[in-house]
C-alpha cells in the first residue's frame, strides 16, 4: 500500500513540474500588459507604443498593428469577445478606451477623459453588453466608469458613490487584473502602494501584503468561487523578494493569510485554471499552485506581466516586455 501511494505521488508530482512555458513570440517593441484570450485558438494583446496584436491560430502566426494616431500610447488591458471585435483601454492622460470590430483594421474612440489626474488601470466585463472600468483615485476617490452596451459608450459612476482612497493609495495597471466581476453583477478589486486593501460590495478590507512604499502591494486578484481568493503582488522594485507577496482567504474576505510556500518574487498577475489549480507569473518568472494557491512551485524563470486562461477553453496564455507571448504547455 506504501508503495502505490509513493507512486502516485510521486506521479502528481511530476505532472507538475513537466508543465513549461513555450515561447511563442517575442522582439516587437512593445510592453505587453493587455491579454485578452477568447479560446484556445483566438487570443489578444496590447501594450505600449500603440500596439495591438492578435492570433486566431494558438499563437502560430501574431498580427501587429500599431493604432492609427496613438503611436505612444500605452493599451495596458484588453477585453476580446471574437476574432473581430475588441476593446482597448490607454492608461492617460489624456485617457481613452477604444473598439474594434474589424480585427484591429479600424479603431473608434468609444470614451477620452483629459483630465490631468487620470490614469486607467483596468476594465472587467461580466458578459459582452456589461462591464467596468476602474482608475487611479481623482479628488480623493477611486474612478469608475460603467458600460451596459457591448463598450459603445461609458459613463462615470457618481463620485458620491465611490469609496475614499487614502493618501498614497491607488491601483496598479499590471495585468488588467485588479479588478474582477464577482457573481453576475458584482465587482471585486484591490488597491496598493503605501496602502493595500481589498473591496468587496460596501466592505473595505485590509489585506497582510507588503505595503507602505509606492512600489508595494497588490497588483493581481482571483477567485475560484465566492469565498477563495488569491492576492498576489510584492514590490516591483524588488522583483525576487517573497516575503508577503501573496495572501489568500477562503471565507470570502473575512479573513487573510500569508500563503505557506509564496511565488519566487514580485508577481503582476494571477490566475486560476481549476477549481484548486493557479498560476501567477512576475518579472522573474512564473509558478503554480495545486492548492489554491497555499503552496506555489517555480516552472519558469521568463519574465511575464499577465497570464489568462481561455474564456472558452483551457488554455493559457502568458504576455510580457519586447513583445513577448508565452502558452503554458504540458
Amino acid at each position: 500500500m506504501k508503495r502505490i501511494i509513493l507512486f502516485f505521488l510521486v506521479a502528481f508530482a511530476g505532472k507538475v513540474f513537466s508543465q513549461k512555458i513555450e515561447v511563442l513570440s517575442k522582439g516587437t517593441k512593445t510592453s505587453i500588459r493587455g491579454l485578452s484570450v477568447v479560446n484556445d485558438h483566438i487570443f489578444w494583446v496590447s501594450g505600449s507604443n500603440g500596439m495591438v496584436g492578435n492570433s486566431f491560430d494558438g499563437g502560430k502566426t501574431i498580427q501587429w498593428k500599431k493604432v492609427k494616431g496613438f503611436d505612444s500610447t500605452d493599451f495596458r488591458d484588453i477585453e476580446a469577445f471574437s476574432s473581430t471585435e475588441a476593446i482597448i483601454m490607454g492608461v492617460g492622460s489624456p485617457a481613452y478606451i477604444l473598439k474594434t470590430n474589424d480585427a484591429g483594421d479600424s479603431w473608434k474612440v468609444v470614451y477620452e477623459n483629459k483630465g490631468k489626474e487620470m490614469f486607467l488601470d483596468a476594465m472587467e466585463f461580466w458578459n459582452q453588453q456589461s462591464g467596468i472600468v476602474i482608475g487611479d483615485p481623482v479628488d480623493g476617490k477611486f474612478f469608475f466608469a460603467r458600460t451596459f452596451d457591448e463598450g459603445n459608450s461609458w459613463t462615470p459612476i457618481p463620485n458620491t458613490k465611490i469609496p475614499k482612497a487614502n493618501e498614497g493609495e491607488a491601483c496598479f495597471a499590471s495585468s488588467g487584473t485588479n479588478i474582477r466581476s464577482f457573481g453576475k453583477k458584482e465587482a471585486i478589486f484591490i488597491s496598493g502602494g503605501k496602502k493595500s486593501r481589498v473591496f468587496i460590495r460596501d466592505r473595505e478590507i485590509e489585506i497582510p501584503i507588503i505595503q507602505g512604499e509606492e512600489s508595494t502591494g497588490a497588483n493581481s486578484i482571483a477567485f475560484n468561487n465566492k469565498k477563495n481568493l488569491i492576492i498576489v503582488g510584492g514590490d516591483f522594485n524588488k522583483k525576487d523578494a517573497t516575503m508577503y507577496n501573496c495572501v489568500l482567504s477562503n471565507d470570502r474576505g473575512k479573513t487573510f493569510h500569508a500563503c505557506s510556500s509564496p511565488p519566487g518574487g514580485y508577481r503582476s498577475c494571477v490566475e486560476f485554471i481549476t477549481k484548486k489549480k493557479a498560476i501567477t507569473c512576475g518579472l522573474n518568472g512564473v509558478d503554480i499552485s495545486t492548492n489554491m494557491g497555499e503552496k506555489w512551485t517555480p516552472i519558469s524563470t521568463e519574465g511575464f506581466h499577465v497570464c489568462r486562461k481561455a474564456k472558452d477553453g483551457k488554455t493559457v496564455y502568458l504576455a510580457g516586455g519586447n513583445g513577448k507571448i508565452g502558452k503554458l504547455v504540458d
